[in-house]
C-alpha cells in the first residue's frame, strides 16, 4: 500500500520529468544562433534502420550560422545529407568531400512568428502533462483508506505548491525561449 509522502514524491518525479520534456523539446526549436542540439531529433537510414544523426556522425557548431556534421563513415554522406534536408527544419546541407555544412539561413519575421506559436503549443502540452501528474497523485490520494482528512487535505495543498511551481518554470521556459527565437 502506497503511503501520502511515497504519491507526493511520485508526483513531483512526473512534474520535473514534464519540465525536462519542454526543456528537450524547446532545444529542437531552432533560434538566430547555430546549435548542435537542434539537430537531435534527425534519424538516419543506416545499416538497415533509422539512428540518431549523433550516433553516426559528429555534429559541430563552428560559427554562429553553421552547423557541421563529419560522418564516422563515409558511405552515409549521402543518406545524413537526405534525413537532414527532409527532417522539415528548413535547412539545405551540402557535402563536402566528408564534410557536411548545413548553413543556418536567417529566419524570416513571419518564421519567427510561427516558431514562437510552436513553443506556446509545446509549452502548454509541457503545463497539461504537469497538471496531470498532479489529477493522477490526488486522485490515488483520495482513495487511501484509513488516512485521516487532515493529512489527506495536506497533502493536497502540497501537490498544488509543486504544480504552481513547475508551471512558473515552464512559463519561464516558454519566455525565455520566445526571447531567443525573436533575436534579431
Amino acid at each position: 500500500m502506497s503511503t501520502i509522502p511515497e504519491l507526493t514524491k511520485h508526483g513531483r518525479e512526473l512534474m520535473h520529468k514534464a519540465v525536462e520534456s519542454t526543456k528537450r523539446e524547446f532545444s529542437s526549436i531552432r533560434s538566430g544562433k547555430a546549435s548542435v542540439s537542434l539537430l537531435d531529433l534527425v534519424r538516419v537510414e543506416a545499416y538497415g534502420s533509422a539512428v540518431p544523426l549523433n550516433q553516426v556522425a559528429m555534429v559541430a557548431a563552428p560559427e554562429p550560422r553553421l552547423i557541421t556534421v563529419q560522418p564516422f563513415d563515409k558511405a552515409l554522406t549521402q543518406s545524413i545529407e537526405k534525413a537532414i534536408r527532409e527532417a522539415d527544419l528548413g535547412l539545405n546541407p551540402a557535402a563536402q568531400g566528408n564534410l557536411i555544412r548545413v548553413p543556418l539561413p536567417a529566419l524570416s519575421e513571419e518564421r519567427r512568428r510561427e516558431l514562437v506559436k510552436v513553443v506556446h503549443k509545446l509549452g502548454e502540452e509541457g503545463r497539461i502533462a504537469v497538471r496531470h501528474a498532479r489529477t493522477e497523485t490526488l486522485s490515488k490520494i483520495k482513495k487511501l483508506e484509513k488516512i485521516p482528512e487532515d493529512d489527506k487535505a495536506r497533502a493536497e495543498k502540497d501537490i498544488q505548491k509543486h504544480t504552481d511551481e513547475h508551471i512558473k518554470q515552464i512559463e519561464s521556459l516558454i519566455h525565455a525561449k520566445e526571447a531567443e527565437v525573436l533575436e534579431v
